[in-house]
This record gives C-alpha cells, structure tokens and sequence, in this order.
C-alpha cells in the first residue's frame, strides 16, 4: 500500500511524484510506456515563458513560466537547462509589426525583470552573425530576446530521479487496466506490466491521473460518464544538420498567432512546431510529410533556402499537446493546466507547459494530499552543477576523452557522468561512440539499464541518448543495445 499512486511518468506526473515524497508521502509512479514517453520528450525543447502568450493577454501565465525556468536553470538543474538568446526577424509586411513586437519584448523582459541579459533591437548585421542563415531581405529591423532549453526527456527522468531518491516506487512499462474504487472512493489500481504480461495491484490512500493524451481515459475508468476534459493538438517539429556557429534561436511570428522556431539543439537545427487538432490515438502521431513541407515552408520566410534542403533534414518527430477544452483553435487555446477531483477522489492533472513543472507538481500532490503536510524545498535534481564545474572534474578524471563527448555527458548528467564512466576502465569498448556522428558512447547504455529504468532500445537511443534524433538507427545498433540491455 501507498499514500499516493500516480499514473503517468510525463513531467507532470514525475513531478507530482517528487513533491508527494518531499511531503513525507509513500508513493508509486507507473506508466504505461517510458518515462517521458510521449508527450513530454515531444516537445521544442524549450523553457520558456512564452513570448506569444502575451498577445493572449496571459501575463500571470508569462510571469509564472519566467519564475519556474529561471528556478530550474539557476537551482534545481543547471547541468539540463541552459540560456538561449532568440532573435525576431520582423518582415516589412510581417503579422506583427516591428513596433509591437519591441514593445512585447520589453514587457517580456520587464516580467522577468530583465534578469536574462540584453534585449531589445540589434541591427540586422548582428543578428545575421548571432543566427547564421537568416534572410536579410525584406526586414523591417530584428529584435533580442532570452529564454532557456533543455533536453526534455533527461529533464523528466532527472525529476523521476528525484522522486525515487525520496523513495518513490518508480515502474515505467506498467498500465493501468482498472481502478479499484471502494465505497464510492478510488483506493487504488489493478495493473499489468506490459513486458511480461504479469498481473500486478497497488491499493492507495490517493490516486493521481496524469496520464497526458490519456487523461479523459483514465477519467473514464473512474466514472464511465465522464466528460471531456481536455483537446489534443499535435506538434511537429525536424532536425536539420547545422551550419555554422549558431549562438542565437530565432522566432518568426506567423498569422493566426502561431510563431516558427529555429533553435540549436544537440549539435543540430530544430525546427518547428505545427499546431493542428489531432483526434485519433495519441500513441500512433507521427510526423508526415505534409508536416515536414509544412515547417520548411513556415521556416522559409527567415532562413535562407540552402539551409532548408530536405537532404538536410536528419530526423522528424511529433507528440501532442494536452490543452483546456476552449472554443477557439489550439492555436489560440492558453496553455493552462486543468486539475480537479473527480466523483471518486482522483485528481487528474493535465495540459500547461514543460516550463512551469515544479508548480504543477506540487499543486497536484498538494490536492491529493488534502492539505496534509507541505512538500520539503525543492532541491538540485541528481547530477545538478554548474557546466564549468562538471567539465572541469570530467577533464581531470578522463583527459583522453573527446570534448563533444565531455561536453554531452556534462548537460545531461551532471556530476553523475562520472559514475556513468567508471564502468569503462574495465571496459574501454564502453568509451566508443555509438554513432560516429554524435557524441552519445555506449557507456550510457548500461547506465541506463542500471540507473534510468530503460528497458528497451527506444528508451535508450531515443529518451536516454541523441542517436534516433541523429538519423536513422542501424539494426546492428539497435542489436547490440539490446544485448548490453540484456546483460546483468
């Protein structure tokens, strides 16, 4: 038995499970696949506090995301969540004119107060060096802004991490298949693991829905009557071989509010997103061809075409947002986050952005709680210290090892990149690259089997490690993950 189960291993989820165990509260996390197995390593990528939303008028939300990426990036994950300036190329004949959108990058930073460095309009030269390949063309002036990016999937099993550190049950690959609900009150789950067919049960105090896509379907399980709660907007996004170094992102706003990033990621160019209404099931979204000629040409109106050669594209990727039932498109629909109790107790949580996880989570938990004792500070996730620090140590410890390698290991482990290494001194095979072209080497993968919960080669190449971002996978790679998976 447990205080808390919460269903769903997203950010939300995650990090529901990390403020109920700061509270003292025993607790279980399951998931029906990975963690961060959808929605939640689908994302830009970003933290950010959403420059458009200001045109939605939403400035608590503004305010709110400013305070909890600023709170991730300075304290609880340094070594994931990093700055990123972003330039706004505005078009003589752009959406928003270029008067409005300094005037918003003003207010954006006044609500950050002006914490993130230098912003405003830089001239056109400049932001030309800062984002190698912008249109000059047509420009009526570019503007500066600052938010932070991180590796979405790392961040959610850092939190993950987090919470089983505080002695949280973490099981990825189990689904729900029933609630148990006794005397009109959810007292807990009937389960399968999903790996070996077996039968599992949790009775629990409380029970929390954070099942992303799936939430209206586990509400279903509560009340067969219950409504729906939430719409679903996909996103896609490519990855691009890059050019240049590229030390700036850039915003292109486009009609109907929406924007088109470009943003360095991983060695790589990302770009993106869509934002369509997508009802089918949320495990089978995938990024089309529609969708890739689709950002191409949205990114087109501020990237010079040789940059935009399908032959450049590496890999593509979708997931879906999780948004407020609004009448208006998903485009327009805020990115708050619905959370309440149903007819048998069980919170649901759902929707909001990556940024703003450390609220959301101790929100949840707090409602599932009943206002039972508050969770303890939150503290640095595990690997957590300062880029420079990490290197550093990583340098004295292992001075023959590849600086893009170093580097790597450095922003998504932390400190914990030493531990992950030391297996290779037995081992050296463990130092070589995975894939010659990324810096990812095969020490992380029974790492990751060890330490992470990855039971698959999914888990690894693609939520763990960079590979599937890279290209295509190899079978032999595939093969040789899992034997090393299989190892014990």
């Amino acid at each position: 038995m447990v205080d808390v189960l919460v269903i769903g291993a997203g950010i939300l989820g995650a990090a529901t499970a990390w403020a109920a165990a700061r509270a003292g509260a025993s607790v279980a996390l399951v998931d029906q696949g990975d963690i961060a197995g959808a929605t939640s390593s689908a994302s830009s990528k970003l933290l950010h506090g959403g420059l458009r939303y200001l045109a939605m008028g939403d400035l608590k939300l503004v305010r709110e995301a400013h305070r909890e990426r600023r709170l991730s990036a300075e304290r609880l994950a340094p070594h994931l969540v990093r700055p990123l300036e972003f330039v706004v190329p505005v078009g003589r004949d752009a959406p928003v004119p270029l008067w409005k959108v300094r005037a918003g990058v003003w207010l954006y930073g006044s609500l950050a107060r002006f914490g993130d460095g230098r912003s405003g309009r830089i001239p056109v030269a400049e932001a030309a060096v800062r984002a190698p390949g912008l249109r000059t063309d047509g420009l009526a002036g570019t503007v500066l802004y600052h938010d932070h990016q991180t590796h979405d999937g790392r961040l959610t099993l850092a939190v993950a991490q987090a919470a089983a550190a505080r002695g949280a049950i973490v099981t990825p690959h189990v689904a729900v298949v029933a609630l148990r609900i006794t005397a009109g009150r959810v007292t807990g789950a009937d389960l399968v693991d999903r790996l070996s067919g077996a039968p599992l049960a949790v009775t629990a105090c409380s029970v929390v829905n954070a099942a992303g896509p799936w939430v209206d379907a586990v509400r279903r399980m509560e009340s067969a009557t219950a409504g729906t709660s939430v719409r679903l907007s996909k996103g896609a996004h490519l990855l691009l071989e890059a050019e240049g170094e590229r030390r700036s992102a850039l915003t292109t706003p486009l009609p109907q509010g929406r924007v088109s990033f470009a943003i360095p990621w991983e060695g790589m160019l990302l770009l993106g997103t869509t934002d369509e209404p997508f009802e089918g099931d949320p495990a089978t979204v995938t990024a089309t061809d529609s969708d890739q000629r689709q950002i191409l040409a949205e990114a087109s109106q501020s990237l010079e075409p040789w940059l935009l050669d399908p032959g450049r594209v590496r890999s593509r990727f979708a997931g879906v947002r999780v948004l407020p039932v609004a009448g208006r498109s998903t485009a327009r629909i805020r990115r708050e986050t619905v959370i309440g109790r149903g007819p048998a107790g069980m919170v649901s949580v759902a929707g909001g952005k990556l940024t703003t996880w450390p609220a959301v989570g101790e929100r949840a938990a707090g409602l599932a709680r009943a206002g039972r004792s508050a969770p303890a500070a939150a503290t640095p996730l595990p690997g957590a210290a300062a880029a420079a620090e990490i290197d550093a140590a990583l340098a004295r410890a292992w001075p023959g090892l590849d600086a893009d390698i170093r580097a790597a290991l450095g922003r998504h482990y932390g400190t914990v990149a030493l531990d992950l290494l030391e297996p290779a001194r037995d081992r050296p095979e463990l130092l070589e690259r995975i894939d010659p072209n990324g810096p990812d080497i095969w020490a992380q993968v029974p790492h990751a089997r060890d330490h992470e919960w990855a039971a698959t080669a999914d888990d690894v190449l693609r939520r763990r490690a960079t590979v599937a971002y890279r290209g295509p996978v190899a079978a032999a790679v595939h093969a040789r993950v899992a034997e090393l998976l299989a190892e014990r």
